[in-house]
């Protein structure tokens, strides 16, 4: 299982020679990924052609991107600039987002969003792969083409919490990033569910990216009513409300990884036994707990 990096605290980076910086921190410290949000601060796809073209030899992902707000034709265009900019190295993940967000921040439509990801990965993966598309759907519609120089396909995954957007992932990509979302939940649902859509349909084994919070500390009550707090408002989104649920998880704070570096190491072993292809670390904490954080995870990278 591959180890990435989950840098979401975007919004206290002033400016792109410190984003630069942290991002050297990580590929130096030898993970084999990192990975930026696409909230409310910065712009992953620009960040991540900034960080690309400075910081060589790590895969770099987007966790995730909303698809509602960007036509796939103009996501094609900017993933593929940064594709470029990156030397390759560029892995998209997109999702929905939330009902809320789409239509009371956006002024969206929510309604029947497997037909919407449905279509926009019709023209998405036809641009990246063949740079052209002509496609009308209900709610889509899209006729281009694309050809940027030194262009080449890249990965694309989708964040699929529920049954129906497991098997559209397995179907149409190339795998799933999941957040919130823990071990027993990964085994018994997450796994079998895209293994089985992309068999079916004939497509390569998928990448299973499983993102949770992590803390190595000696005040494990401490650190978890921090993750209460922290991430609280993913115990009410109903996406991720459902993969707690699943889970027998009371909040985020129950799935987040928090002990001493024996019981995080044994964790982390837990999360690859459950069959994720990489775990995506989001450390959390105090200044020493990171740097405890960070130093297993070095160990396990």
């Amino acid at each position: 299982m591959r180890i990435g990096i989950f840098i979401g605290d975007l919004g206290r980076i002033d400016n792109v020679d410190e984003l630069i910086a942290r991002c050297q921190a990580v590929s130096g410290d030898g993970f084999a990924s990192l990975w930026l949000p696409q909230i409310f601060d910065w712009d992953a796809l620009i960040a991540l052609a900034l960080i690309g073209h400075a910081v060589p030899d790590i895969e770099l992902g987007t966790a995730v991107i909303p698809t509602y707000p960007r036509h796939p034709i103009l996501l094609a265009q900017q993933a593929m600039t940064t594709q470029v900019a990156a030397h390759g190295r560029l892995t998209l993940g997109i999702g929905l987002s939330h009902q809320f967000v789409i239509e009371h921040m956006f002024g969206h439509s929510f309604e029947k969003p497997v037909r919407h990801m449905r279509e926009y990965l019709t023209v998405l993966n036809a641009l990246v792969h063949e740079g052209a598309v002509d496609f009308k759907g209900e709610t889509i519609r899209a006729s281009a083409t694309v050809a940027i120089p030194g262009g080449s396909p890249f990965p694309i995954l989708v964040a699929a919490l529920g049954p129906q957007m497991l098997k559209l992932a397995g179907t149409m990509a190339d795998g799933t990033i999941t957040w919130m979302t823990g071990p027993a939940t990964v085994a018994n649902h997450t796994v079998p569910a895209i293994k089985t859509a992309a068999a079916a349909a004939g497509r390569p084994e998928p990448r299973v990216v499983v993102g949770l919070p992590i803390c190595v500390t000696e005040n494990v009550a401490e650190a978890r009513e921090r993750a209460a707090r922290t991430f609280e408002i993913y115990g009410s989104l109903p996406s991720y409300r459902a993969m707690l649920d699943r889970e027998g998880a009371e909040g985020p704070a129950d799935v987040a990884i928090v002990g001493d570096e024996a019981a995080v190491r044994e964790a982390v072993a837990g999360i690859g036994a459950a069959g994720a292809t990489d775990f995506l670390a989001a450390p959390f904490g105090n200044t020493e707990e990171h740097e405890r954080t960070n130093a297993l995870l070095k160990t396990l990278a």
